[in-house]
């Protein structure tokens, strides 16, 4: 079996737009390792001039998404790397990929819960790989998604967390607009606060249920979310957080 620092090439069989700046790159592996919900690859580029550049991209398929990998990529206008797979990148072309790496930020089926999931913008990819593989396994760990866009053309995997939803002991799947609503918007128009935290956990027992929580998304809205559930008296040791990227 590969080692997960292992550097191999995997070749893109799938290209998604999910929104204007965001789409999902599914990439067959020859040396294909199971991953954990919350967990990423590194990607690396190499010049002809042999200068090299690498990036790190979550996870979003399910963990039994065999021989292949889905990962979720935001493209950034002055990044080095996310315009090279948003802009030249197609079906059968190689790429340079090592993973899946971390141990932190990551659920599974038989952790238990409840799972209260919190992400901003492109932060919601892993979270994604979570409810992905809790549907999977047909795991009954009552679960919720709070997610925060800025308009109802920035929300990643929209239909298909719809779909999760109405699935029998789906998540809950609450969302937030900040920056514009359409007329028919029924749900939150407003940054991720505590009265919306205590809202939609109420939905999966209350705090009192202890919950455990993934945060993902840009460091504000990160931090925010964090401090707001201890303040409501959620343990640190139950958050787990991680971020990146600029926007929400």
């Amino acid at each position: 079996m590969v080692e997960p620092l292992r550097w191999q090439i995997g070749t893109i069989t799938d290209i998604q737009p999910q929104t204007d700046r965001v789409s999902s790159f599914t990439i067959g592996l020859p040396d294909w390792r199971p991953h954990r919900p919350g967990q990423h690859y590194d990607v690396r580029l190499t010049a002809e001039d042999g200068y090299q550049t690498q990036r790190s991209y979550s996870i979003a398929s399910a963990a039994d998404h065999v021989p292949e990998v889905e990962l979720g990529i935001e493209r950034i206008a002055d990044g080095e790397v996310s315009p090279y797979f948003h802009d030249v990148l197609v079906t059968g072309d190689k790429v340079e990929l090592r993973g899946p790496i971390g141990g932190y930020f990551v659920w599974e089926p038989g952790m238990g819960g409840p799972l209260l999931l919190v992400g901003g913008g492109s932060g919601v990819v892993p979270l994604m790989a979570m409810l992905r593989s809790r549907q999977a396994a047909g795991d009954a760990t009552p679960a919720a998604l709070l997610y925060s866009s800025r308009t109802i053309g920035d929300i990643i995997y929209r239909d298909e967390l719809a779909r999760l939803a109405a699935e029998p002991n789906g998540p809950v799947v609450a969302q937030t607009l900040t920056r514009e609503q359409p007329p028919d918007w029924d749900g939150y128009a407003r940054r991720i606060d505590a009265q919306m935290l205590t809202e939609v956990v109420g939905n999966i027992g209350g705090m009192h249920a202890s919950p455990l929580a993934y945060i993902c998304g840009p460091t504000l809205l990160v931090e925010n979310a964090a401090a707001a559930l201890t303040d409501l008296g959620l343990a640190p040791m139950r958050v787990r957080t991680e971020r990146f990227g600029p926007s929400s």
